[in-house]
């Protein structure tokens, strides 16, 4: 028998879902294929008009059963960087490569530097690079789950590309080689020891100049993904950033969730980890700033993930909207609210009954 925890878990994910499912319109271009495409993946972007400098460019993945449409509505990336005057690009993968639209991060081929989805994707970059404008020298690249996971392989495999990375619900790199790995690391299983982690990093590029920075996402009752993957990814990634395990700062935010960061060798914040409290699986979105809103896998935490990360790479200049504010009390900067679980009308209500009939509630 299902406990009612679960039980609210399913209702507001089917909820979400019906959300999700409607007024999804792309405003994103197709992206011409580029030169060398051995991942079979398609690419979309939105670039500014006529800006007075080479714009920074986002690389936004999205997660599994996600379009790059379906993302973009829910995180906000595109309408952020319309507002701000940077560029966004939404690889995009397909059926024929996987058919729940996940990438393949548990692939050797996929990840491989040079090689499969990460060549392609690496491709698409270059092509905004030449054909867009964009500023090579302030790429950045972001994902959710198995596009978390994408976006950190990214991130090792082309660390001289990237000035940065958030990694959302994902997983380290290299840690897994097939399905089943896959499944058993996601639960948390067989995570390798730091040092092998830390080889895993180095040997994908033989890079020796400066890291990436990489700010780590995740909720704490995430069912799908555990939380041991954030950890991990911060293991991984503390060697090259020269931060000790001690070394690390802790603050509270608003509504309970925690940031902890971790600085490298020269005093820069490095590394960053928000831990999302009360959060499942999916990319913690705030109704109420103006930039994304809940669907299946987007949920409203109190905390737009999309602008804190944007703010960290010095996209936008604030957390005040540059357009028409929203029609709210409650802006970006504001305390945001404890998570509840979201359910269909009127449910949560007799759920609530019946545990004061029980005696569980008062």
């Amino acid at each position: 028998m299902r406990s009612i925890s679960d039980t609210i878990e399913r209702l507001a994910r089917a909820r979400a879902q019906a959300r999700g499912a409607v007024d999804q319109p792309n405003k994103l271009t197709r992206l011409a294929d580029p030169a060398q495409n051995p991942g079979q993946l398609t690419g979309w972007y939105q670039c500014p008009d006529s800006p007075a400098s080479p714009p920074a460019l986002v690389v936004v993945l999205h997660g599994c059963t996600q379009t790059a449409a379906a993302y973009d509505h829910g995180s906000g990336w595109s309408r952020l960087a319309e507002d701000y005057g940077f560029a966004v690009l939404f690889p995009e993968q397909s059926r024929q490569n996987n058919a729940n639209l996940c990438f393949n991060w548990f692939q050797s081929e996929d990840v491989t530097r040079n090689k499969g989805e990460a060549l392609s994707i690496r491709e698409m970059i270059a092509s905004m690079i030449e054909d867009h404008g964009v500023d090579p020298r302030r790429v950045f690249v972001t994902g959710l789950s198995a596009g978390g996971a994408m976006a950190n392989a990214l991130l090792a495999s082309y660390p001289e590309v990237f000035a940065g990375g958030a990694i959302i619900a994902g997983l380290p790199f290299g840690v897994a080689s097939s399905v089943p790995e896959a499944f058993d690391r996601m639960r948390g299983h067989g995570i390798p020891s730091l040092t092998t982690l830390d080889a895993k990093l180095r040997d994908a590029s033989g890079h020796e100049g400066p890291w990436p920075t990489v700010s780590v996402w995740h909720g704490t009752t995430d069912n799908t993904v555990s939380d041991a993957n954030s950890r991990a990814i911060i293991d991984q990634w503390r060697g090259v950033h020269g931060a000790d395990a001690g070394s690390s700062e802790a603050q509270l935010l608003d509504g309970g969730h925690a940031l902890e960061t971790w600085k490298d060798a020269s005093g820069r914040d490095a590394i960053e980890h928000y831990r999302i409290v009360g959060m499942g699986h999916g990319t913690p979105v705030d109704a109420a700033s103006g930039y994304g809103r809940p669907a299946a896998h987007m949920l409203d935490a109190g905390i737009s993930s999309t602008v804190h990360i944007a703010r960290g790479w010095g996209l936008t200049p604030s957390f005040e909207r540059k357009a028409a504010p929203v029609a709210s009390s409650v802006g970006l900067g504001a305390p945001p609210q404890p998570l509840r679980p979201q359910t269909p009308d009127g449910v949560q209500e007799v759920i609530e009954n019946a545990l004061r009939a029980a005696g569980l509630m008062k």
